[in-house]
Parts: structure tokens; C-alpha cells; sequence
């Protein structure tokens, strides 16, 4: 596993860290989500996110549980606020309130004194931009969290949140967590410029873009049982823009570049997002520990300038690049 700094910032982080973005119920999942996390730690595996959101809180109960015997020193623990963890009017956003009080509840249910890395999962338009950055600054203050960072903002809110931190000394965000792969490239023409200047870090999640960069889903065919397109608790419906046919059918033309190389079209599509030195960490899931240790073989590997070229020209119309795509509720869910 090879190691890089979140952003400007002094933090090493593993290039690929593990999500988990699942749901957690029963005890059989909470088992495999058990191996997964400890196939990660065996493969170097350092830099664990989560949110406050997955699974309706209990995703950060089972990371809790599945690090508590581990060197607290040894790991980076992010995770993320501003969805609807209650049904009260105040569980939800970037409040101080809500900040405040999920903060308390994510390092119980992670079983922590702090957190890494606390990153504000959208952009709030209701709470004022002040009002959020100084509540995360006295958060650092106070020892819970130690680097604060965003999900799925604009250049524009980035900077605007940077201008505020500067005018106000507060602390600043080191990193941002965006969608990021071979078919959905929409930081590429601002977030990243920006984030390259400033010294802010991309944690990208998605970079097999929910499965499909695996070559697993054929054009005119059916998906596989289990797989994420069959998947009726919500997975179905972030996997199906990319289910068409002339999509599943440029991808299919990537296999026999992941051929040449190797490489599993897994491990060629995380190396492709590593290829970008904005990025600091690549998000990797999974549901089996299988999983976790293909997709970690893409560290360290170096795609030149040639092969992004044949992936590009494969690709071709099918990317997404629009930076508008990159959107946050405008009143709060």
C-alpha cells in the first residue's frame, strides 16, 4: 500500500481507503462487513470512511466495532454530516446544533475520541456559511476533530468557505469528497483547478462507478443476481444512468486494455483515478473480502500517457464532464 498527504495538509492517508457505504442488519452482514474491514487492515489498508447517514446510523456502529481492538494511532477514521439522521427539524444540515450533536454521536457510535477527518456531506443553503465553518473550528479546538473537509461542493462554494476561514482564522478545509471515475469526470474543469491551488485534497468515492467498471454488466443482457443494479434498497437507482447500452458497450472495449496491463477492470479503474495527483485517496466497497484484495492491487500502479489516451478515445461521448452536475439540496431533505 502506498501512502499520500490529504491535500497540503501533513496527514498521510492511504491511496486506497475503505467505505462502507452498506447496509447493516443482520448478523451475517455484520460479519462479512467484519472480514472486509479486517482484509483491509491486512492488505495496509489505513483510512476508513463512513457517514453518519449510512445505514441509518448503524454503518458507523459496525466500523465502530470492527476497529475497537485496533492501535487507534494506526488508523485515519473519516466520516460525514448533514443528512437526516432523526426526524426532528434540527437532525439534519450544518447547523451548530446539528453539528454539535453529531459529532457526539458519531464518536459514540465509532467508539472514538475524534475523528480524523469530519466532512460536511453537502452544502447547506440554510445555515450560514459562518455559523458552520466556526462550529467546525471549535470542534477542532476542542480535540473531537482533528482536519475538516467537504463532499460534493462547487468551486465556487469551496472558495467561498476558504475566503471565510482566511478572513476569519478559522481553520481550513483540506479536503473534498466528490464522485469521481473514467465515466463521470465533472471536478476535473473547476473543483480540481481550484483544489490544487488552495491545497485541498480529493478523497473520491465510486471510482468503479457503482460497479459498472467492472465489465460485470453486459449490453442487452441481465444483471447478475445480487449485484448492485438489482439491488431494490436504493443501490438501483445510482447505478442506472450508467445502464445503457452504449455505455455498458464502450466499457466492455476497456477489457482488453485492462488485459494488456495485468490488471482486473477493477483495479485498472482505481488506478486511473490515482493517476490524478489531485486525488489524494481512492473509496474502495465491498461485501466480500475477495473484493478488498483485488482492488487494492491497483496502488501503486502507473498508467502512462498512452493508455489514458486508448481509455479516453474508448470512452469517448459517454463521460460525464458538466461541473453543474455537482448539486446540493436547496432546502434541506
Amino acid at each position: 500500500m502506498e501512502f499520500r498527504h490529504l491535500g497540503r495538509s501533513g496527514l498521510m492517508v492511504s491511496e486506497i481507503s475503505y467505505g462502507n457505504w452498506l447496509t447493516h442488519g443482520s448478523q451475517v452482514e455484520e460479519d462479512a462487513a467484519k472480514q472486509c474491514v479486517q482484509a483491509a487492515l491486512d492488505e495496509g489498508i489505513t483510512t476508513f470512511d463512513t457517514a453518519d447517514v449510512y445505514a441509518a446510523t448503524k454503518a458507523e456502529e459496525v466500523l465502530g466495532r470492527a476497529l475497537k481492538d485496533v492501535r487507534r494511532e494506526s488508523l485515519e477514521i473519516f466520516t460525514k454530516v448533514y443528512w437526516p439522521t432523526g426526524p426532528g427539524r434540527n437532525d439534519r444540515g450544518l447547523s451548530r446544533k446539528h453539528l454539535t450533536e453529531s459529532i457526539h454521536a458519531s464518536l459514540r457510535r465509532l467508539q472514538t475520541d475524534y475523528v480524523d477527518l469530519y466532512q460536511a456531506h453537502r452544502f447547506d443553503y440554510e445555515t450560514p456559511l459562518e455559523e458552520t465553518l466556526k462550529t467546525f473550528d471549535d470542534l477542532v479546538r476542542q480535540g473531537k476533530v482533528l482536519y475538516i473537509g467537504v463532499s460534493e461542493w462547487t468551486a465556487e462554494q469551496i472558495a467561498q468557505a476558504l475566503k471565510i476561514a482566511d478572513e476569519m482564522g478559522f481553520d481550513r478545509i483540506v479536503s473534498s469528497q466528490p464522485q469521481y471515475s473514467m465515466l463521470w469526470r465533472v471536478i476535473e474543469s473547476e473543483v480540481v483547478p481550484l483544489s490544487e491551488k488552495e491545497g485541498i485534497g480529493q478523497i473520491v468515492w465510486s471510482p468503479i462507478a457503482q460497479g459498472v467498471l467492472t465489465g460485470k454488466y453486459l449490453p442487452g443482457g441481465q444483471p447478475p443476481e445480487g449485484s448492485r443494479a438489482t439491488d431494490k434498497s436504493g443501490g438501483s437507482n445510482m447505478i442506472a444512468r450508467w445502464m445503457r447500452d452504449d455505455v455498458l458497450t464502450r466499457v466492455q472495449e476497456l477489457k482488453p486494455i485492462a488485459a494488456d496491463l495485468g490488471l482486473s477492470m477493477a483495479q485498472l479503474a482505481i488506478a486511473w483515478v490515482l493517476q490524478n495527483p489531485n486525488v489524494s485517496s481512492a473509496i474502495i466497497g465491498a461485501s466480500r473480502p475477495e473484493q478488498v484484495r483485488d482492488n487494492v492491487r491497483a496502488s501503486g500502479v502507473k498508467l502512462d500517457a498512452d493508455v489514458l489516451r486508448r481509455i479516453d478515445d474508448v470512452l469517448g461521448p459517454i463521460v460525464e464532464r458538466d461541473p453543474s452536475k455537482t448539486e446540493s439540496p436547496r432546502t434541506r431533505p
